[in-house]
């Protein structure tokens, strides 16, 4: 009777992880051998764990991955550039501690935006908050939050992130809105938060898809200065496993 109070109890209290340490202990008796403070030790550890991998699945949740990715089931055999003693530095996640950029370019189907979502992932799983956007889908969505009042809403939920994902940039160059969208969130994460960009485009020519000199010109070295840089490079590997009856582009 007195242990059905305890279980009630701790489900009221949401003590997730120690109720089912405790209830796996009363079928198993595991914890009979430990002394009170193991077992209030093992109790705590079993709750913090449960809380802790609750919260990184909300921030991954939340963070709208495109792709379900990870850097473990990255591929580097294949020839397409990619360093991969580069990348498993960007996966320690220090990039963000000192608020630093990334950029990715290369073909399309190359793998720009897996690599994104696997390095977000990782930043996840660290417990960063991080948010993932297609940079046209943002922009559109960003011009209706104009017309509906939530503009602002929207861009400080983006200044929240530590690490805020525009993948896809520069598919069509952007008009004076859209522009104007992406001076205002670069400008409020410069150096106070990550930024990573996919593109298509080599950095080189994004002056053209921003448009307007004086403002790509502060959009670009805003985010230039302290950014790390990966040029993906060789075939479609999309085209490469759909012809294999496949799609696997990590």
């Amino acid at each position: 009777m007195m242990n059905e109070e305890i279980v009630k109890k701790m489900k009221e209290m949401r003590l997730y992880g120690m109720l089912r340490a405790f209830q796996t202990s009363l079928v198993s008796d595991t914890m009979n051998n430990l002394t009170k403070d193991e077992m209030i030790a093992q109790l705590v550890e079993e709750e913090w764990d449960d809380r802790y991998n609750r919260r990184i699945a909300r921030i991954t949740q939340s963070a709208k991955f495109h792709y379900k990715a990870s850097i473990e089931q990255m591929n580097f055999n294949i020839d397409r550039g990619i360093d991969k003693n580069q990348v498993m530095r960007l996966a320690e996640c220090t990039f963000i501690k000192n608020k630093e950029n990334i950029m990715i370019t290369g073909s399309t189907g190359i793998g720009k935006s897996y690599l994104a979502s696997a390095i977000g992932q990782q930043a996840c799983n660290l417990g960063y908050k991080v948010m993932y956007y297609n940079a046209t889908k943002l922009f559109a969505k960003l011009k209706m939050a104009k017309a509906d009042g939530s503009y602002i809403n929207e861009i400080a939920k983006m200044e929240r992130q530590q690490l805020l994902i525009l993948d896809d940039l520069g598919i069509q160059p952007l008009d004076a809105q859209s522009r104007s969208a992406l001076m205002e969130i670069i400008e409020d994460r410069h150096e106070k938060a990550s930024t990573l960009i996919t593109s298509q485009v080599p950095v080189a020519k994004w002056y053209d898809i921003i448009g307007e000199k004086t403002i790509a010109d502060a959009i670009m070295d805003r985010i230039i200065h302290n950014a790390h840089r990966l040029e993906l490079s060789g075939e479609s590997l999309r085209k490469k496993y759909l012809k294999k009856g496949e799609l696997n582009i990590n």
